[in-house]
C-alpha cells in the first residue's frame, strides 16, 4: 500500500508539477538540440573521416595516372579529384602534382589552370603560395612578365617571401629593369638568412650585377 504524503511532501510535488507544466516543453526542446548537435557533430566528425579516407585513395589514383605518363588519365582523376573533393588539401596535392606532370608533357595552358585553381582557391597558404611561385616561373617563362609579378606581389607566408622576392628579381631581370632586380634580390638575400644555400644562389645574382650583399647590409646598418 502506498504511503500517503505528508504535508511537506506534497507541496514539493506540486511545485515539482507546476514547475515542469510551466518549463518542461522549453528544457525538452533544449535537451533535444543539445543531443541533437551532439549526434551531427559525430556525424559531421564521421563524414570528414570518409571524405579524407575516399579523397586519400582518390590521390593515389592520381600519383598512379602521374607516374604512369598518361596525361588523359592524370586530367580525369584530377576533374575527379576536384569535383568530389575539391575542397580537401588531397585536391590541392593533386593539382601541383598534376601541374607538373602536365607541364613536363607540353601542356602548360593546362599546368597554368591547375595551378591557377590552387593559387586562388586553396585553405592552406602553403600549398597557395606553392602554386603561386610555380605559376609566376610559368608565366616567366612564356614572358608573360607582368602576369608573373602580379603573382609575386601578392601576399606570401614568412617561409616564402623570400623565394617570392628572388624570384620577383628574376622576372624584373628579364624586363631590363635591372635597379628594380637588385631591389628584390637584396630583399630575398635578407629573408633567407636560415637557407645559407639558397642564399648564396641569390647571391651569386646580385655579385652578377655587381652587389656585394654583405657589404652593402654593413653599410646599411653603419647608418
Amino acid at each position: 500500500m502506498a504511503k500517503a504524503l505528508d504535508l511537506e511532501e506534497q507541496e514539493q510535488l506540486d511545485q515539482i508539477k507546476h514547475f515542469w507544466r510551466t518549463w518542461g516543453n522549453l528544457i525538452s526542446w533544449v535537451l533535444i538540440a543539445v543531443l541533437g548537435s551532439y549526434a551531427a557533430w559525430n556525424g559531421y566528425q564521421y563524414w570528414q573521416r570518409t571524405q579524407a579516407i575516399k579523397a586519400a585513395a582518390l590521390y593515389d589514383e592520381v600519383e598512379r595516372a602521374v607516374a604512369s605518363a598518361d596525361i588523359g588519365r592524370v586530367e580525369r582523376s584530377l576533374a575527379d579529384m576536384k569535383d568530389k573533393f575539391g575542397s580537401t588539401q588531397f585536391a590541392q596535392q593533386s593539382a601541383l602534382l598534376a601541374a607538373k606532370a602536365l607541364y613536363a608533357q607540353g601542356k602548360t595552358e593546362a599546368a597554368r589552370e591547375a595551378l591557377s585553381w590552387v593559387a586562388n582557391g586553396a585553405s592552406d597558404k602553403a600549398y597557395r603560395d606553392i602554386a603561386r611561385l610555380r605559376l609566376a616561373a610559368l608565366q616567366l617563362d612564356a614572358k608573360a612578365y607582368d602576369e608573373a609579378l602580379k603573382q609575386l606581389t601578392l601576399e606570401f607566408t614568412p617561409e616564402m617571401s623570400g623565394l617570392a622576392a628572388d624570384l620577383r628579381g628574376d622576372v624584373l631581370q628579364a624586363k631590363g629593369q635591372n635597379a628594380e632586380a637588385i631591389a628584390a634580390y637584396q630583399q630575398a638575400w635578407q629573408k633567407l638568412a636560415d637557407t645559407p644555400d639558397y642564399r648564396r644562389l641569390v647571391q651569386a645574382k646580385l655579385n652578377a650585377l655587381g652587389i656585394d650583399p654583405a657589404a652593402a647590409a654593413v653599410s646599411e646598418t653603419s647608418k
